[in-house]
């Protein structure tokens, strides 16, 4: 467990699904069997698995001056020293370079890619922003958003309107998936002096910019058109759900039991949006 939890297994798990349907979409979109070339499938899901769990090991060193100040992160095994600083660094830094060896070997695309993901994780967010700008969710983001390049640059080096149209989605996606959650954590994040949305601006302001993602999300399902209407007709029922849930943050009198909801809703949304492109793919 606690070498799940210096992982981030969870983070893990949800960006494999997100750089899966990138090379699902690859595979599709190219006319390309994946089971005639599973060394790529293998090499692209292990490689991004070990670099997002070696980067999220690095988050975790690299924050052990202010995760023991947070109620949320005290069992976090650099704060509970289980596992010592120096080893985390090294099991960080293996994960990351075989990783990366695993990247390279299913495409060079693939492999750059990836180490772009690595450093707008590390150093971009957790170096640089997280304790200095309020911006520092919507930073964030572009790491998050990154995994489905890597799957699709790993079958076509090339990318095309669809990979960027799921980087897009991932990266709209994520500030008010994470600002529900920083609401939930407000006081964790300013006993640790993390400049978060919601500790600097408040709630009412959180609300708004929450609010502002999810609509940009609206023309996005459309960059891919060749998932037929199905798929445009799913997504934009989803992202109705959600402008009309976040519509509602506004008069109720409960933020933190809202916000909760709001971040259950954003994790069911990516989950279905990205297992439903899977499945319309392979029907068109």
């Amino acid at each position: 467990q606690d070498f799940l939890a210096l992982t981030k297994i969870g983070i893990v798990n949800s960006n494999l699904i997100t750089a899966f349907t990138g090379l699902w979409l690859a595979f599709q979109f190219s006319d390309r069997h994946f089971l005639q070339e599973l060394d790529i499938l293998v090499y692209t899901l292990v490689g991004s698995a070990l670099i997002i769990a070696g980067s999220a090991a690095m988050n975790n060193y690299i924050d052990t001056d202010i995760d023991p100040l947070m109620a949320s992160k005290k069992s976090r095994p650099t704060v509970t020293g289980r596992f010592k600083p120096s080893a985390v660094l090294a099991l960080a830094l293996s994960f990351i370079v075989i990783g990366e060896i695993f990247l390279f070997s299913a495409s060079v695309s693939a492999g750059i890619f990836g180490i772009a993901g690595i450093l707008a994780y590390v150093v971009l967010y957790s170096m640089w922003s997280k304790r200095r700008h309020v911006s520092n969710t919507i930073v964030g983001s572009i790491s998050g958003a990154i995994p489905p390049l890597i799957g699709w640059a790993a079958v076509e080096p090339a990318l095309g309107m669809g990979a960027w149209a799921l980087f897009l989605i991932m990266f709209v996606w994520q500030p008010p998936h994470f600002y529900a959650l920083a609401m939930k954590r407000t006081e964790e994040y300013r006993a640790a002096g993390i400049p978060m949305l919601p500790v600097v601006k408040g709630f009412h302001r959180t609300k708004k910019s929450m609010l502002a993602w999810v609509l940009l999300l609206f023309p996005l399902p459309f960059l891919l058109m060749d998932l037929g209407i199905g798929f445009i007709i799913l997504a934009t029922l989803l992202n109705v759900g959600w402008l009309t849930l976040a519509i509602k943050g506004f008069k109720v009198e409960d933020d933190l039991k809202w916000a909760k909801t709001m971040f259950i809703y954003s994790l069911n949304y990516m989950t279905i949006l990205f297992v439903s492109m899977i499945i319309f793919a392979v029907f068109v």
